[in-house]
């Protein structure tokens, strides 16, 4: 029986969870370990079950706050890449700026969002929005940086304005370096959703992981985990899934084969 590269890759990455989940049963029931410290998938999974629908309504919190996050960030990250990218000046000014910017722990900007806005959503809207701008506009500065400019300058002799060369070559060929920002940016993006939930708001699976804790409920935190794991592994792949839609001319055969 001959299965496709895809068909295998999809099996041994369903086999690599089943096998991490078992052993994580088998230890624990082996070991002894406490419920308190480490719970088992079982228990993991019955509290996914029963308390679903309580979950429900957090777990759609969190995920449109990311989303509306990350969309901005997004948004965000793009304009100010596409800037630094195509200006040298923009590029000595900005980016020293934003990578201090990005050097602060997002937890000390938590408390200020606060102050200016108000206990809620939008603190973590914005810190969903700002942990996810610099990956983006990194890899976008890059892609087009990565114009030879020989090939600029013969669209220039061509007749080619700049801004012609910048949306007909640059930023084309920059797609591929926003598609893996983005596969990076949507995991930060729930890191920030999450931290400001926990500190600052009275809805989201980060509220009730918080809260969770606070009452020693330990499994019920590793169901949080659990939520937040799935939605950044779906959001992953829809990102892979666009990547592959859009940035397809730039994928080896080998590799289109296995998305």
């Amino acid at each position: 029986m001959s299965w496709s590269p895809r068909l295998r890759q999809r099996l041994l990455s369903a086999l690599a969870l089943v096998s991490f989940f078992l052993l994580w049963e088998v230890i624990c029931l082996v070991v002894g370990v406490s419920d308190l410290i480490l719970p088992r998938p079982s228990q993991i999974a019955v509290v996914l079950w029963e308390k679903m629908p309580l979950l429900w309504p957090h777990t759609l919190q969190t995920l449109k706050t990311t989303l509306a996050g990350f969309a901005l960030g997004v948004l965000t990250g793009i304009v100010i890449g596409v800037a630094i990218g195509s200006s040298k000046l923009a590029y000595d000014v900005a980016y020293p700026l934003l990578v201090g910017f990005s050097s602060i722990p997002k937890v000390a900007v938590v408390p200020i969002f606060v102050v200016w806005f108000g206990a809620g959503t939008v603190p973590a809207i914005l810190t969903s929005m700002v942990i996810s701008i610099f990956p983006v506009v990194v890899n976008v500065a890059t892609g087009l940086a990565s114009t030879e400019p020989e090939l600029e300058d013969v669209l220039k002799v061509l007749g080619a304005s700049r801004r012609d060369v910048l949306w007909n070559v640059s930023l084309p060929r920059a797609m591929p370096y926003l598609f893996a920002s983005l596969k990076i940016a949507i995991t930060l993006a729930f890191v920030g959703t999450v931290l400001a939930e926990t500190v600052a708001a009275n809805r989201g699976i980060g509220n009730v992981m918080i809260i969770a804790s606070g009452n020693f409920d330990v499994a019920l935190v590793f169901s949080g985990l659990v939520i937040l794991a799935a939605l950044g592994v779906t959001l992953y792949l829809v990102s892979s899934w666009l990547e592959s839609r859009v940035t397809g001319w730039s994928q080896r055969k080998g590799d289109m084969a296995m998305v």
